[in-house]
């Protein structure tokens, strides 16, 4: 084990070199000094360099929720019996920055939430090739796609009831990823990374055994549909791709979330280093003419590695998810208005399988300038169950209303 963590450090650590001799061999012309223009874009203001070599943008992100009666997914059977109340709230404030400097394929980003004061990215992406890239910092590991998409840019108003158990968020580390182009049936990316596996915000590591990241994503009819929602393309052919990705990581920690490491019911007051998770996601998107689908299946395996006899519980989650803007069809539609849907279940300990949470949701979106301007309408029903107690509540129903506009 000790062996093959050594031999993972050093090979990226050759490929990290390769790319700063890669940097420095590039010469900055000093003959010329570059104009520079000012003007706005997909990405906000903008600040660029004529010959390209330099660029700024600057993006503020604002979004309003009134909800009721309340906001957060049902976790515990007591969440299920909340009193009737509203809320209205700015829930996410969020400062972007991003650019390239050097060269266009050396690119930086950061990303601030204000509300919270957390820095939550901060990251520099060596692009030079399709076929090999890396990228030094914090960020969200792309091991599951409705956590990769930005909040912003869901096709729901939030991420389903199994983010929670299963997402990996956010981690610093290094990562190495590209995309490997050998014909319309053979286009593959990839992404494999080695994490301090300790959260956003944690820059070391509390036992030496490092998160192992890895996903390998086949591009079926020859499009990355990248990590986003909605067909606002409207793509004239169908294009999908199926993913599987996998974690491996030794920590106090039993889940992740933009706070950092937590513990999932269970697992709480972790030490250092007992719990080994092994965790894979199986994942599929779809689009054409205006539909949009994506769906996950998670299996997450937990051992207590200070326990007597290793104590080990294996759960499972899925969600199920479709947007349709519907005027590709209908005419009288608005082009402005989509339906999407979506269905999630989670069951904690697969040795009890009538013990689980279900979620299903439907909401519409109107765009008024993409994901960028758009109100968002949804109406949520919860379901637990709990097998040791015969109880069943099946009428917990949510309704929230959202503004997220960028500028």
């Amino acid at each position: 084990m000790v062996n093959s963590h050594l031999f993972c450090v050093c090979l990226f650590g050759v490929f990290s070199l390769f790319f700063v001799y890669q940097v420095s061999a590039q010469q900055i012309e000093k003959d010329t000094v570059p104009e520079f223009k000012i003007g706005y874009g997909k990405r906000g203001f903008e600040l660029k360099s004529s010959d390209d070599r330099y660029l700024l943008q600057i993006q503020g992100r604002i979004q309003f929720r009134f909800a009721t009666p309340d906001d957060q997914d049902p976790i515990t059977f007591d969440d299920y019996d909340t009193e009737h109340s509203s809320l209205f709230k700015v829930n996410r404030s969020r400062l972007k920055v991003g650019g390239n400097v050097y060269q266009p394929w050396l690119k930086y980003y950061w990303e601030y939430e204000l509300g919270k004061s957390n820095l939550l990215d901060f990251r520099v992406m060596v692009e030079k090739w399709d076929w090999l890239k890396l990228k030094v910092g914090q960020w969200k590991v792309e091991y599951s796609r409705e956590r990769r998409i930005s909040s912003g840019e869901q096709g729901m108003m939030d991420r389903s009831i199994i983010n929670r158990p299963f997402t990996v968020d956010r981690q610093q580390g290094v990562e190495l990823y590209g995309r490997l182009k050998n014909g319309r049936m053979l286009d593959f990316s990839y992404w494999m990374g080695l994490f301090t596996g300790t959260g956003r915000g944690s820059a070391t590591n509390d036992d030496g055994n490092l998160m192992y990241f890895g996903r390998v994503q086949w591009n079926v009819l020859g499009e990355d549909l990248g990590f986003k929602s909605s067909d606002l393309e409207f793509h004239s052919k169908p294009e999908a791709i199926i993913a599987l990705a996998g974690v491996s990581n030794r920590s106090p920690y039993t889940r992740f979330s933009q706070s950092g490491g937590g513990y999932l019911s269970g697992f709480e007051d972790g030490l250092d280093g007992q719990y080994r998770v092994n965790q894979y996601n199986l994942e599929t998107a779809f689009v054409y003419n205006g539909f949009s689908w994506q769906s996950e299946w998670h299996h997450k395996n937990i051992t207590d590695k200070l326990a007597a006899t290793d104590a080990s519980t294996t759960m499972e989650g899925f969600y199920l998810q479709a947007g349709y803007l519907a005027n590709s069809t209908f005419e009288w539609w608005p082009i402005e208005l989509e339906i999407a849907g979506r269905y999630a279940r989670f069951t904690p300990d697969n040795d009890i399988r009538d013990h689980f949470q279900e979620e299903a949701t439907l909401a519409f979106n109107w765009f008024f300038k993409g994901h960028k301007n758009k109100l968002t309408l949804e109406v949520s029903h919860f379901d637990y169950e709990l097998v040791d107690t015969d109880a069943q509540i099946d009428d917990k129903v949510r309704f929230r209303l959202q503004w997220d506009i960028s500028f």
